[in-house]
């Protein structure tokens, strides 16, 4: 893992600042003699500036995405745990960590803050940008920032704004993180009872009912307690809290609420998906009940050059990091005609 300082303030589009920017970032491969083989993978909630790790078979040697032909960069998001400035960070200001102290963040404050690191990189254009969830989200957001260095889009299991669907879901898990009597104390293991709580309210929004009962459903009829679905659930939210910080996750639920690619331009979705000109493709997942079809559906109905694959799957939302096998197959093809 490698790390941008930038010493100078960082102006958050509510207004306030923060003094000064750590992004963590990873990159694979080289950029070759003509500066067009880069791809930059945007991730998602949880995840961190490793892609070849956490999305093994699609990013990676012998991968569609393949550090031997490509010039890959994945940055760590703005308000995250894993190096990136965020609550665990030092205010240089106190001296302290900022913990919830720091400022609401946006997404499009995080691809503000990548487009610092694109420029110091020296990457003049982004071949492919890519991103699934709120992954998406910031592609997106990019596509239409820069539009002159996005050359092509890989958006899977996203939308162009948070659903009312999705704002209600993280305003539960967050309602589960303040009711945790440590929410707020002064320490990296504040909230982390909640913060599991919260994370089992995700697993019934990432899954659905048909792979959760074809997965979890107990063979033994006569027990009384200790149900396997229990017990996933349970294995989930610790497996979360060993990784991750309650802070962080309170605050970048809060920054994909904010998500709205209208927002200061008028407002119309349809408007600002019709100015996205680049060459996109498109995947939803049949069974996601966080990200649906119909918005997908809806996406590529004013996107200018789309192409929309539906992936049959029963993993609902985390199909999109399940399925790379599909997933990869699909985009194969599609980079066959990718631009330069």
């Amino acid at each position: 893992m490698k790390r941008f300082e930038y010493k100078h303030p960082f102006k958050l589009e509510n207004g306030q600042e923060l003094p000064s920017l750590t992004i963590a970032y990873h990159t694979y491969g080289t950029l070759n003699a003509e500066k067009n083989n880069v791809i930059w993978v945007c991730h998602a909630l949880t995840a961190n500036s490793d892609a070849a790790d956490w999305w093994q078979g699609l990013v990676g040697t012998g991968c569609v995405i393949n550090p031997e032909r490509h010039f890959i960069v994945c940055a760590n998001i703005l308000g995250s745990c894993y190096g990136t400035t965020g609550p665990l960070s030092i205010n240089p200001i106190s001296g302290k960590p900022w913990g919830h102290q720091f400022p609401l963040i946006t997404i499009r404050d995080m691809v503000n803050a990548h487009i610092l690191l694109r420029q110091h990189l020296g990457i003049e254009s982004i071949n492919l940008l890519m991103g699934g969830s709120m992954g998406g989200y910031q592609a997106m957001e990019w596509s239409i920032i820069e539009k002159n260095v996005i050359k092509n889009l890989f958006l899977l299991a996203t939308s162009p704004t948070e659903s009312a669907w999705g704002i209600a879901v993280h305003a539960t898990q967050r309602l589960a993180i303040e009711a945790d009597c440590t929410w707020k104390q002064d320490t990296p293991e504040a909230g982390q009872k909640g913060l599991k709580a919260a994370r089992a309210i995700g697993m019934l929004t990432y899954r659905n009912y048909g792979i959760m009962v074809q997965k979890q459903t107990d063979p033994d009829t006569e027990k009384l307690d200790d149900y396997k679905a229990a017990s996933y659930i349970n294995y989930q939210g610790d497996k979360l809290v060993k990784r991750f910080n309650a802070y962080s996750y309170w605050l970048l639920t809060k920054a994909m609420d904010s998500h709205h690619i209208g927002r200061g331009r008028g407002g119309n979705v349809e408007t600002m998906l019709e100015s996205i000109q680049q060459r996109t493709l498109l995947i939803g997942i049949t069974s996601d009940i966080l990200c649906p079809l119909e918005e997908q559906r809806h996406m590529q109905q004013h996107l200018a050059d789309c192409t929309l694959v539906e992936i049959d799957s029963v993993y609902g939302h985390d199909g999109f990091m399940v399925e790379v096998k599909k997933i990869g197959d699909v985009v194969g093809k599609w980079l066959v005609g990718l631009k330069g």
